[in-house]
């Protein structure tokens, strides 16, 4: 056996992790609901920016969100961060995470009903900053 670091994994690396997983938790907890979701913004029929997360075992994981600067102030990402809630719902989620850094966007989650739980240094001056958001009712 061989230890291998890299920051280029194949899809067939990636696969052969996220599988082991899934058939564990099906084992362990009778669940393997793990499910991509994303919110694409497409212009001409090019994604241009959304949203990309998951969803599993009840939780909501949202990974990327990104808008274009000249979107940005539109309301398009808080179009695209409902849009991806009622999807997230709408699969059972009762509750939902992200992170961001303090130069991005926690005032954007803030605003949006998300609830700071964690700061996690990263340097001398920024730190990342993790939301959670209660799905129920």
């Amino acid at each position: 056996m061989d230890l291998v670091l890299t920051d280029q994994p194949t899809a067939e690396d990636e696969a052969v992790v996220s599988n082991g997983l899934d058939d564990f938790n099906l084992t362990a907890g009778g669940v393997q609901d793990r499910k991509p979701l994303a919110v694409l913004l497409k212009e001409n029929g090019e994604t241009i920016g959304g949203l990309t997360g998951r969803t599993s075992l009840g939780l909501w994981f949202v990974d990327l969100l990104y808008l274009p600067e000249r979107l940005r102030g539109s309301g398009l990402g808080s179009k695209i961060l409902a849009e991806a809630e009622v999807e997230a719902r709408r699969r059972g989620c009762l509750s939902g995470v992200v992170y961001t850094i303090q130069f991005q966007a926690p005032e954007f989650y803030a605003r949006h009903g998300w609830i700071e739980f964690g700061r996690v240094p990263v340097g001398a001056d920024r730190s990342r900053v993790f939301f959670r958001k209660e799905l129920r009712g």
